[in-house]
């Protein structure tokens, strides 16, 4: 019996050291921790410190970066308007440079159709001038019989009705031809021009000036501004 008191006795010690022991070493390793649990506060707090510091730094950092960004940014910025104020136009879409092409084609040959309807009016009234003029020429002789033979016409038969009616249609007729923009010119009292008059004759006579028309032997006669026929003339010396 004492044997097995002395057995559980022992066994009593051995759980009760074991015990202790536990709890000594539960007590080491809670002071473990709380020296750890210190010393990561410690090193949190120096961290959050040096982050601090660093955040500063880097904001400053971060800072200059932006303006530094802005900067380019501007520039950039100012580099892309001359571009687009001094720089090479876009290239233009296929459609665009088509309708260009035909605008500018529509444009030179209306201004082409314009030049050809000015040029065409222009021989027209030229061809017409020519005709006109060439008609006119042969008229003329007429109108030089009918001159001719009113003035042989006495004076005692200038009141007879052949001689009026000729006189009214001689009458008629210049006026018809003046309506239509031929004018005779004049000459005698005149001083001479070869572009309206042809000197056939030359005389001496002090009473009239020199170069001047003296006598008019055949009318000449102007169709709108352009001579028809030269006057035939004697001129003084």
């Amino acid at each position: 019996m004492s044997e097995k008191m002395s057995k559980e006795d022992m066994v009593k010690e051995a759980v009760e050291e074991a015990k202790a022991k536990a709890a000594e070493n539960a007590q080491n390793e809670a002071q473990a921790e709380d020296a750890s649990s210190d010393t990561a506060d410690a090193d949190t707090a120096d961290g959050e410190k040096a982050e601090t510091e660093e955040g500063g730094e880097a904001a400053g950092a971060d800072e200059a970066e932006s303006d530094g960004a802005a900067d380019d940014v501007d520039e950039n910025e100012s580099k892309t308007e001359k571009k687009k104020l001094f720089g090479k136009k876009n290239k233009k879409d296929k459609k665009d440079e088509k309708i260009d092409e035909l605008t500018d084609r529509l444009t030179r040959q209306m201004a082409e159709f314009d030049n050809f309807r000015k040029r065409t009016e222009k021989e027209k009234a030229q061809m017409y001038e020519i005709g006109a003029k060439d008609i006119i020429e042969k008229i003329l002789p007429v109108v030089d019989n009918f001159e001719r033979g009113l003035s042989s016409v006495t004076e005692e038969e200038k009141a007879t009705p052949f001689a009026e009616g000729m006189e009214k249609i001689y009458k008629q007729f210049m006026t018809t031809l003046e309506g239509i923009g031929v004018k005779p010119i004049e000459a005698v009292g005149k001083e001479f021009d070869p572009d309206f008059h042809n000197a056939v004759m030359h005389v001496e006579d002090e009473e009239l000036g020199e170069n001047i028309i003296a006598e008019e032997f055949q009318k000449g006669y102007t169709y709108r501004d352009s001579v028809v026929r030269h006057s035939m003339v004697k001129v003084a010396n």
